[in-house]
């Protein structure tokens, strides 16, 4: 079977009447698909959405409170006081006594001796405040700083002494204004000043003086 060639193709190449004829074939495809492509354009382009549907949801009633009970406080038996027992005197039992015979024969009671009492212990007495008599009193030994610095002055010093005269603490009551001054008059009177012990009752006892100390240069 044969097919005659159309007269405008004739003068043509072979491979351009392939081509030709594959771009008409192509083309009619391509119209071809255009044409049922159309309705389905048309149904996008006219598509409207379905708007979401709105769902309402019933929250639960709470429940109800339950109702209190009404709880009564029964009152406790009261109990009568426990009245404590009352304490239990015991007598002391009399003393038991020896019996001593006579020289009759019969028997005497022999006597009781009372056991010694035991002795208070001893308060001792507060110092008294007196003025006390000097037994031996050297003078403190000025100090060359003071010496150097020109100072003087008088320190007044509240000495307490014992039973024997001996300084036990001695205090600085009025200060000379320089502390060099008043160590060395305060170690000097603890040291090696000496004095009459104080008399109460016929006893020495301790008590306190007052004992001032000068320094003067105008006595070096």
């Amino acid at each position: 079977m044969s097919f005659a060639r159309p007269q405008a193709l004739s003068g043509l190449h072979p491979d351009a009447v392939r081509i030709v004829a594959m771009s008409a074939a192509i083309a009619l495809n391509a119209a071809a698909l255009i044409a049922v492509m159309r309705p389905m354009v048309a149904e996008i382009v006219t598509f409207r959405p379905t708007p979401p549907s709105i769902i309402l949801i019933d929250h639960p009633t709470p429940p109800k409170p339950l109702p209190v009970p009404d709880i009564k406080l029964q009152a406790l038996p009261k109990v009568p006081p426990t009245t404590p027992p009352k304490p239990r005197v015991v007598a002391p039992e009399p003393p038991v006594v020896a019996a001593v015979p006579s020289d009759e024969g019969t028997m005497q009671a022999a006597p009781m001796v009372e056991a010694p009492a035991t002795p208070a212990p001893a308060v001792e007495a507060a110092p008294v405040e007196t003025t006390l008599a000097y037994v031996a009193a050297p003078a403190p030994k000025y100090p060359t700083q003071a010496v150097r610095g020109r100072m003087s002055g008088t320190v007044t010093l509240r000495v307490l002494v014992d039973e024997s005269g001996k300084p036990l603490e001695v205090v600085i009551e009025g200060s000379s204004g320089h502390k060099v001054l008043d160590d060395a008059a305060r170690n000097q009177v603890l040291s090696a000043w000496r004095f009459q012990p104080a008399v109460q009752n016929g006893q020495h006892v301790k008590a306190w003086a007052r004992i001032p100390v000068t320094f003067d240069l105008h006595n070096l």
